[in-house]
């Protein structure tokens, strides 16, 4: 077998000698005409003539990190600081609507001593007065904000964030709902009411395809629930001071009197009762509509044509509230503060303790 030659590429100066014996070669020849390869491979071996391998290898994984920057920044997987000042947390509706203050108080104490473990989720506005909008991280910005208006601080002026570019705007708000849904479960009114004002801003073509598409996860009954509670916030939403403590099944009863034509009537009831002062608590706001949801089931059940004489409920002056179930609940007050008696057949030991932790969670809210 032939023993291969190693080919070396001529220097600059050798390839201008080559060129020069060319020209002399090819000058008296008529029309002749000099190729340009000579001076271009010339050109070439003088750019790269002072540099050495090392350099070279260096050039070539600067323009491959270059690359490789584009491309995160681009499949927004880049994380950058980007002032606080410059995002617009309101940008589009939010599902959120209760900030626990505890709950941020931990978050802050978190951030102050750790920092920002996982970064906001923003997308570019064009033309807007702050260039980018709010995604997903709400509580930490405002928790980063709150810091920075506290200690001022060139440390909280700035946030962690991934720039997204998502394809639509349904897209946003889709992934804003599975953040809150993952770390923070979202009441039953609360998917609702984004479900609606999303499908009303024209991100989604319907109530049902907005539910159908940010909660594509849920199972179907779950998302008929969630549809419920659409129903409540369309026909509701402006009166309701408490929605938010709306329990399951007394929203799926409210949804149901709703359809068979009870808007009116609640929401006259609902008026009235807060022009009374009636209405400072979840559990006065229930009662109030509890009032013509009882009608409306009662209208919807068949007649008995006899026996036990009909149980009167609602409210009997303005302190004793009687239930359907036979429960009764009346309030009263003294120099030492303010009472619920509760009575009836049903009242025991588990009842009260579940009432005990319902009024808990209201005056932590409070």
């Amino acid at each position: 077998m032939a023993k291969r030659r190693k080919v070396i590429a001529p220097s600059a100066d050798e390839l201008d000698k080559i060129e020069a014996e060319f020209r002399r070669e090819t000058l008296n020849r008529p029309n002749a005409v000099v190729a340009p390869i000579s001076q271009v491979a010339a050109d070439a071996a003088r750019e790269h003539a002072g540099i050495s391998v090392e350099g070279r290898s260096e050039m070539a994984r600067d323009k491959t990190d270059a690359n490789a920057h584009r491309d995160a920044k681009g499949q927004g997987r880049l994380i950058e600081d980007i002032a606080i000042e410059s995002i617009a947390e309101n940008s589009m509706v939010r599902d959120r609507m209760v900030l626990d203050a505890a709950e941020m108080d931990e978050l802050k104490l978190s951030i102050s001593a750790h920092g920002l473990r996982l970064p906001v989720e923003i997308y570019a506005q064009d033309g807007a007065a702050q260039p980018y909008g709010l995604i997903s991280g709400f509580r930490r910005l405002q928790a980063v904000r709150d810091l920075y208006a506290l200690t001022k601080q060139e440390k909280y002026a700035t946030i962690k964030a991934l720039v997204r570019e998502p394809e639509a705007l349904g897209g946003a708000v889709t992934a804003m709902v599975e953040e809150n849904e993952i770390r923070a479960s979202l009441s039953h009114f609360e998917r609702g009411r984004i479900a609606v004002i999303s499908a009303q801003q024209g991100v989604f073509a319907s109530t049902e395809a907005a539910v159908d598409a940010l909660f594509s996860a849920a199972s179907k009954a779950k998302r008929s629930k969630i549809r419920s509670f659409s129903l409540i916030f369309e026909e509701l939403g402006d009166l309701l001071v408490f929605p938010e403590m709306l329990r399951e099944k007394d929203g799926l009863r409210l949804a149901a009197v709703l359809r068979n034509g009870a808007e009116a009537r609640l929401r006259e009831n609902l008026a009235l009762g807060q022009e009374r002062g009636q209405c400072q608590s979840a559990i006065e706001e229930w009662a109030l509509l509890e009032e013509v949801v009882l009608q409306y089931e009662d209208d919807a059940q068949p007649k008995p044509k006899g026996g036990r004489p009909k149980r009167v409920t609602g409210w009997e002056g303005a302190d004793t509230l009687r239930l359907s179930t036979g429960v009764t609940l009346q309030r009263q007050s003294d120099s030492q503060g303010h009472l619920i008696r509760i009575k009836g057949a049903r009242v025991d030991s588990i009842l009260v303790e579940e009432a005990m932790q319902y009024l808990a969670q209201l005056f932590e809210k409070g």
